[in-house]
Formats: C-alpha cells, structure tokens, sequence
C-alpha cells in the first residue's frame, strides 16, 4: 500500500470540474490527455476533478496545444520560485507531477481522511487510467479477498484503535494501520469465501449507480442489502480470526494485539510464544 502522487504545481496541472467543458472547448486535442484527478473528498462524494497527465507526450504535441503550454510554464515557474531544492530541481520537468506513484493496473483506493460517524470506511477500486493524489492510498492488483478483510468490521476496528485523527476524523495510514495490522492465516477455500462475500458488496453498491458512497455509507441512507452484505462478510472474517460472534470491538482489538504481538516475536526469532 502506498500514497497517491503529488503534482506540486500551484494547481497549475489540475482542472476543477467546472472548468472542464470549457478547457476542452478552448482545447479540444486536449482530451486525450486529461485524467480524473481523485482525493479522498472526491472519491467518497462523487466530485469531479481533473489533472493534465502528460506522462510521455512528445514536444510536438505539447507545443500543439497553447493552453496547456501556458499551464506548464507556470509550473515551471511556481517549482523554480521554491526555497526547496527538490522542487526548484523538478521545474526541468514541469509536465509531470513531482511525485507519481500512480498504479498501472486497476487498484483498490482507500481514503486516507473518512468521517467517524461511518462503520466502515468507504474503499473500492479504481481503474488504472484514474489518478490519486497523496490523500489516497493504493493496492495494485488487489482481489476480492484483499478487499474483505480490509473493509471488514475486524479491520475498521484495529483502524479505530490506531490510527491518526483529522479533528475528529479518521486518518487512515499505511505504516501505522495497514503494515500492522495482522492478516489471518488463510487457505485457497477461505479466500474465495471471502471474495464471494465481497463482490455481494460489490455488487449491492451497483444497485445505486447515482448514489456516491457518502450516501451509500451514511449510517442514516445505508442501503438494508448493504448492510446485510457487509455483515455477511464481518461474520465470516470473526470465523477466520477464530473470533466469537459476540465479542465487543474492545475485545476484537485486544485479540488482534495478541496477534500483532506474537509476530512481532516471530520475526525476532522467538518461536515458541
């Protein structure tokens, strides 16, 4: 798991939603190169928001199109009016974004800023030609089982438990809350359990094609075939742990401890613990 990329460019690389129809009129040849551009506030509410992604393109196209020419070298110039080194040094390469760590397959996105008043933190996947921002956070060719566990109530509440606060929202991180948590000991039949019970997710969430997934995860505008689907997959999730259905997530925390733990010593070299 990683964070999306960053473009450092004064906005210079990112056309907003309105402005949009109005850049492609002005610049039609312009389409080919232009993303939808997501954060955490735009893949939860469903905003529109663009980034010019020319990774590749050759001068002679670029010079092509005056408008994204004028959007490049004020780039240029935001990068070289910097204090910091690094991005004076990115101003020779004011096409790009300073940071990409964009997937090149389809990926599964999780928000790193979600409200505390959802269960679950709203995840899904995304096709590679999406780009994320920092406030993303990707796993490139992750499966239906990869999407369970994480979206599960046993991982939302190692998630609550750990992870960072933005006032009083979740802050979701990939050292501190994914490359901690301990994953369950699985077999090829668990996982296809778990990744039938995941595409029901899936798969309920499609009935609503108009509803973003604030709507969707709202605890007031839930969807029933939501709920139950994800309850589906929190029941099976308990049963991999070896969890009692009953256990507060107090207890499921304080079990999932245990675990961290005991491969905390394994990986020290203490095999017996």
């Amino acid at each position: 798991m990683q964070k999306g990329s960053i473009p450092v460019d004064d906005s210079n690389l990112i056309i907003n939603g309105n402005e949009y129809e109005r850049f492609i009129e002005v610049e039609p040849n312009a389409k080919e190169y232009i993303r939808e551009f997501l954060g955490s506030d735009e893949f939860i509410n469903g905003e529109k928001r663009f980034c010019l992604w020319l990774v590749g393109i050759t001068p002679a196209k670029l010079r092509q199109m005056p408008e994204i020419m004028k959007r490049v070298e004020a780039c240029r110039k935001f990068r070289l009016s910097s204090k910091k080194e690094a991005t004076k040094k990115y101003a020779e390469y004011p096409t790009r974004f300073m940071e990409i760590r964009q997937p090149d397959t389809d990926y599964l996105a999780i928000p790193e800023v979600s409200s505390e008043r959802r269960h679950y933190i709203p995840i899904g996947y995304l096709p590679a030609s999406t780009i994320v921002s920092n406030k993303i956070f990707t796993i490139p060719n992750a499966t239906p089982f990869h999407f369970g566990i994480l979206t599960s109530s046993v991982h939302m509440a190692w998630m609550r438990a750990v992870c960072g606060r933005m006032k009083s929202d979740y802050s979701y991180s990939n050292i501190v809350v994914y490359n901690n948590f301990p994953w369950p000991d699985t077999t090829a039949e668990h996982k296809a359990n778990i990744g039938k019970l995941a595409q029901a997710v899936l798969d309920a969430r499609a009935s609503y094609p108009d509803s973003t997934l604030a709507d969707l995860y709202d605890p007031v505008s839930m969807p029933l075939e939501l709920k139950k689907a994800h309850a589906a997959i929190d029941k099976a999730v308990l049963r991999l742990y070896g969890f009692s259905n009953s256990m507060t997530e107090p207890d499921i925390v304080a079990a999932l401890m245990g675990l961290y733990q005991k491969l905390i010593l394994l990986s020290k070299g203490f095999n017996k613990c």
